[in-house]
């Protein structure tokens, strides 16, 4: 009877060390890999973000470029270059 109760302990202790050993070996295989999955999303974040800002500064230039057009000035000089007469009494601003 202890030769048996021995062994099954016998077999409990080296499941135990298999388990251990299986463990240690991925432990660090994993978190690697962890480390290796968050970089790639850091470097795509960094990415887009870089795409962002360049499409923001395109958003502001164009919109400068928009200011720029829509001035009092310009339309006065597109009006005269198109043979049309700038009547001040014909403009209605909505929204103010």
């Amino acid at each position: 009877m202890k030769k048996k109760s021995s062994s099954v302990f016998e077999k409990i202790c080296n499941f135990l060390t298999f388990l251990t050993v299986i463990v240690l070996v991925l432990l660090p295989i994993v978190a690697v890999g962890g480390q290796a999955y968050v970089a790639k999303y850091n470097t795509e974040v960094e990415k887009l973000k870089s795409d962002v800002n360049k499409q923001l500064k395109k958003n502001q230039s164009l919109g400068m470029k928009i200011n720029e057009l829509a001035s009092l000035d310009s339309l006065e000089s597109v009006a005269k270059s198109m043979g049309l007469a700038y009547n001040n009494d014909n403009i209605k601003n909505i929204g103010d």
